[in-house]
Parts: structure tokens; C-alpha cells; sequence
């Protein structure tokens, strides 16, 4: 990648979170601040090699945000549809039959 690339790539990677914290269980201004505070941290970071392993490692964090994400919806769902008592009579069903076969 070329410098300009990078550079692409880092503004790119830092609008996806921004966009992504908009949603964060801690809030969004919480997260705003601790994206904005990382990037600023390493902004003096002028090695090729070490942008692009701070740009994989940005990858993941957005990565493990999207999976807190899912998982909170999950969660939700899970709430809303089913009751407890519900959902350990089923897991105990389910058991029965895998036994059975």
C-alpha cells in the first residue's frame, strides 16, 4: 500500500467506528472519546508496517464490536420471547430427545 492508501485506510477504518459507537452500551460520547483518544495516541506512528498492524488491530476492535452488537441483540430476543422457566423446560426437551435417539 502506498502512503496515500494508508492514510485512506486509517480515516476509513476511524468513520467506521465513529459510525459504530453510535449504538455503544456505554454511550455514544464515551466511545467517541476513547476512538478519538486512540487514533491521536498513535497518529505520530509513521512506519508502513507498524500503520498496517495498527489497521488490523482497529479491524478486530470494529470486528469484536460488531459481535458485542449480535450478542446484545441476541440477548434481547432472548427476553422478549422466551421465559426463563420456558427456556429450561425446551433445553430439558431437547435433551430427552437427543438421549432417545
Amino acid at each position: 500500500m502506498s502512503r496515500k492508501e494508508l492514510r485512506r485506510a486509517v480515516f476509513q477504518l476511524y468513520r467506521e467506528l465513529q459510525y459504530m459507537g453510535r449504538d455503544y452500551p456505554a454511550g455514544a460520547g464515551y466511545f467517541h472519546e476513547k476512538c478519538k483518544a486512540a487514533f491521536l495516541r498513535n497518529r505520530h506512528v509513521e512506519d508502513e508496517e507498524e500503520i498496517r498492524k495498527l489497521l488490523e488491530r482497529g479491524r478486530f476492535v470494529q470486528k469484536e464490536i460488531e459481535a458485542l452488537y449480535a450478542l446484545r441483540k441476541y440477548r434481547a430476543m432472548k427476553q422478549r420471547y422466551y421465559d426463563t422457566d420456558e427456556a429450561e423446560n425446551l433445553a430439558k426437551r431437547i435433551d430427552e430427545v437427543v438421549k432417545n435417539l
